[in-house]
């Protein structure tokens, strides 16, 4: 299956959607967790994970029971799925924190495991029960589907390059239909309450479940925006609150899929002086050199597709493949084979394709509104396409938000600088998938509420992904002691090791 643009979307790392595969094992009563073991799911998906499992941490599941719409707390409920990797301390055990790596639409299961074998210090595991959920429409919890074909699916969730206001009219057809599929679906119930707002409400339930008076929280990508969410809502009941690679104050509305174009071009200069300095890979010998033959191969494969890629999906990886340093030998190889008309190294699938997408439509066209007309596309993607070539065409497209039902039961949760004061922030400078302008109106919104690390580096995830040991051992010393720098924090670039 092509994954597209909407793969580096999902999440700091794309491991993590597939692991671990778990099913519910037990059932809690009120204000009572009853864990149990997480049961395999099929056996083909076991072969899937096999390798990233190995090396992990074994976690226990539960599942709760939640409003679908908490202005009617009696009446139909839904599950939500949880997760729990339990500290071995208990003498030096703070509390629980929750966690969420990012999307929306995929599975946060498996994230406490990912994250103890992703390098979370010692010190963090032993302070906390760490817990994941899937959020409600996601995976294990009560799911929702928009029935997407597998066209759809290999389509993905950012529309295709518009060259022209003919491109964007056209793909309008494409994201009315995926509209109309999703307020028909046999889940169509759920689209108006699967908001962030109500996954925040999840959170607390899920606090209360376990009988902490105080959540603390870890979440990167879209998980800082339901961070942020949370604790503007809770702001009584929020502990230590991490965000890393943070969205604006609106979460993933309009603003926030066109700066996506702004990540790009932010992070790119990164694998351009990478692929300049290894002329082995022959895309140029210079950063200019091999930009330039970015919109080469682009321009190409428009006209003709290369070995099953066209432009889109090539815009797709790259922009994926920019997310962390490591995959920047990956990258170099895939557009190294595409100019030379040789297979590319294989693109592994996104699982549960299907849930994902339909989960992030819901969830981002239900939180906004997004604008309505074609028109108005038509004039965003006429700037950013000046503005940022590389994938303005696309990230500035029309969706199927533009036909979302009108449907609202609430207003999105206004982002603002009442409560305690925190929350710590952990930003890269070049991070395309939440670029920095985005972290700083965040900031700028908290106020005194926040303080914010930000790393000389490039890539999605700080925490603990990244490399910059400034900024990872000022995001351990918060969660373990609660303090945080006195005043923001900029670090800067370290060697490489």
């Amino acid at each position: 299956m092509h994954r597209t643009l909407s793969l580096a979307l999902a999440a700091t790392a794309v491991a993590m959607t597939a692991i671990p595969g778990v099913s519910v094992a037990a059932t809690p009563t009120p204000d009572t967790v009853r864990w149990g073991p997480c049961r395999e799911k099929a056996a083909s998906e076991k072969a899937t994970v096999a390798s990233e499992k190995a090396a992990l941490p074994r976690l226990e599941c539960s599942t709760l029971e939640v409003p679908l719409d908490y202005r009617d707390p009696d009446g139909r409920q839904i599950e939500i799925a949880i997760s729990r990797l339990a500290s071995k301390e208990p003498s030096q055990r703070h509390g629980v924190l929750l966690t969420n790596p990012g999307g929306p639409g995929i599975t946060g299961l498996g994230y406490p495991a990912v994250l103890a074998g992703s390098g979370l210090p010692q010190e963090v595991l032993d302070s906390y029960d760490l817990i994941g959920f899937d959020p409600r429409g996601v995976g294990r919890s009560t799911p929702v589907t928009c029935d997407l074909t597998p066209e759809q699916q290999a389509r993905g969730n950012v529309p295709p390059y518009a060259h022209t206001a003919a491109d964007v009219a056209r793909e309008a057809g494409n994201a009315r239909t995926i509209a109309e599929q999703c307020a028909t679906s046999r889940t169509a119930w759920m689209l108006p309450h699967a908001t962030t707002a109500n996954t925040a409400r999840d959170m607390d339930r899920i606090r209360a479940a376990l009988g902490e008076p105080k959540l603390s929280y870890l979440g990167a990508s879209y998980g800082s925006y339901l961070g942020a969410v949370y604790t503007t809502m809770f702001p009584k009941r929020s502990d230590r609150i991490v965000l890393d690679s943070n969205l604006g104050p609106g979460g993933y509305d309009v603003k926030a899929m066109r700066s996506l174009a702004r990540g790009m071009e932010d992070r790119f200069p990164d694998f351009a002086t990478f692929a300049a300095a290894h002329p082995e890979y022959g895309l140029g010998t210079t950063p200019e050199q091999v930009r330039a033959k970015f919109f080469d191969l682009a321009e190409r494969l428009e006209a003709k597709p290369v070995q099953g890629f066209d432009a889109t999906l090539f815009r797709g990886i790259t922009f994926d493949r920019l997310y962390s340093d490591a995959d920047m030998p990956l990258l170099a190889k895939t557009w190294q084979a595409l100019d030379t008309d040789q297979p590319p190294p294989p693109v592994p699938p996104i699982p549960n394709m299907e849930n994902f997408m339909s989960a992030r439509f819901a969830v981002i066209c239900g939180d906004a509104r997004w604008p309505e007309t074609v028109r108005e596309y038509q004039r965003n993607v006429a700037v950013d396409r000046l503005k940022y070539p590389m994938l303005g065409g696309s990230t500035a497209g029309i969706g199927p938000c533009a036909f979302w039902p009108d449907e609202r039961v609430e207003p999105p949760v206004r982002i603002g600088d009442r409560g305690p004061s925190n929350v710590l922030m952990a930003q890269n400078e070049r991070d395309p998938g939440t670029p920095l302008a985005g972290a700083q109106e965040l900031r700028r919104a908290f106020g005194k509420r926040a303080t914010m690390v930000t790393a000389d580096q490039g890539g999605h995830g700080v925490y603990p992904f990244g490399p910059n040991t400034c900024a990872n051992d000022a995001v351990t010393a918060f969660l373990t002691t609660g303090q945080r720098p006195s005043q923001d924090l900029a670090c800067a670039a370290e060697p490489s090791k």
